[in-house]
């Protein structure tokens, strides 16, 4: 049996953790698949297509549950994709299963033109994304995804921050009748507080902290990382920082991103995922086109060949962690 993986939280982010009041969840890949089985029961339009991803997508119980509502393929991500596609012309809810990076490479041209440029309101759900596979290495990272498919058009792309955002974004990309990209890793998150009450939608941030220093415009599972960081600061300087949680890399909420630009002395974007392409450069574009002056950092992995370790190293190596956090946006407001 293999060691547990190494902890994403160092005891000092743990004991902010706890002041907070936060909870530890579980994965969201996890909670997708519960979600997608539970949907699955009551509709049997709902299917489930995997390229040899059962197991690694969580999906066995599905499968032992309704095997007529999954299909498997193989390991062929090209083949998964076409026939998802298919599937969703024939007015079923397909929801296509595959690790992130295999499922947004090998299959680019078939997620273009089989499913955004036909319309065909299919889910692709990539898992095990970003640096997930830790050790692995780079040949398994998904640090392109956000870059190759916000460049194909009619494709909504979100990176749930926890559990609550997972449950919601299954339930609302089965029903939106539009292309969807779904992005999961494997590490359980804490649950993360709402302060802004309005219900999780497709398109909308979600505000998690308020303040006026340092914007933290995050997504996926490095929400958390920034929230913490943003109360790690609190305590330690006297920073008031905004957390805003952005699951839909596109489309983006240019109102509340605008809105944070325009608000704080200071804008870090976050996000597991090359800092190329990404969720730092489309808000980038956003602030610039809208004639915004603000101090801007992009924290993510830089333009280089990956380290190699756990999601835990990684994250750490590249300044994703609380502490890491917590110095750049320190270190951005101090700048003249």
């Amino acid at each position: 049996m293999s060691a547990p993986a190494p902890s994403m939280y160092s005891p000092a982010a743990r004991a902010v953790a706890e002041k907070l009041g936060l909870k530890m969840g579980r994965a969201n890949l996890e909670v997708f698949a519960d979600t997608l089985l539970e949907m699955a029961k009551s509709d049997s339009a709902v299917v489930a297509v995997t390229s040899d991803s059962r197991g690694s997508g969580k999906l066995g119980p599905f499968g032992q549950a309704l095997p007529a509502q999954l299909v498997e393929v193989g390991i062929a991500e090209q083949n998964l994709v076409g026939i998802a596609a298919g599937l969703a012309a024939c007015g079923k809810k397909a929801f296509a299963v595959s690790p992130a990076w295999f499922l947004t490479a090998r299959a680019l041209e078939q997620i273009n033109n089989d499913v955004s440029d036909a319309l065909q309101p299919g889910t692709l759900v990539g898992i095990s994304a970003g640096v997930s596979y830790g050790a692995l290495g780079t040949t398994h990272h998904s640090l392109h995804d956000f870059a190759a498919l916000r460049a194909i058009n009619n494709l909504t792309i979100v990176a749930p921050a926890d559990n609550f955002e997972t449950r919601a974004a299954v339930l609302a990309a089965a029903t939106s009748g539009k292309p969807v990209y779904l992005r999961f890793g494997k590490a359980p998150l804490y649950d993360l507080p709402a302060p802004d009450s309005a219900p999780f939608a497709l398109g909308r941030t979600r505000l998690l902290r308020a303040g006026t220093d340092v914007a933290f415009l995050a997504t996926g599972e490095t929400v958390i990382h920034a929230l913490l960081a943003a109360a790690h600061l609190g305590e330690t300087s006297g920073l008031t920082c905004r957390v805003v949680s952005v699951s839909s890399i596109k489309p983006l909420d240019g109102k509340a991103i605008l809105a944070c630009a325009r608000l704080c002395r200071a804008v870090v974007t976050v996000e597991e995922h090359m800092i190329n392409g990404g969720l730092g450069e489309a808000c980038a574009a956003l602030i610039a086109q809208a004639g915004i002056r603000t101090r801007f950092k992009i924290v993510g992995i830089p333009d280089e060949y990956t380290v190699t370790g756990s999601q835990a190293d990684i994250f750490r190596h590249y300044g994703l962690t609380m502490e890491g956090l917590a110095h750049t946006a320190f270190e951005l407001i101090q700048s003249a």
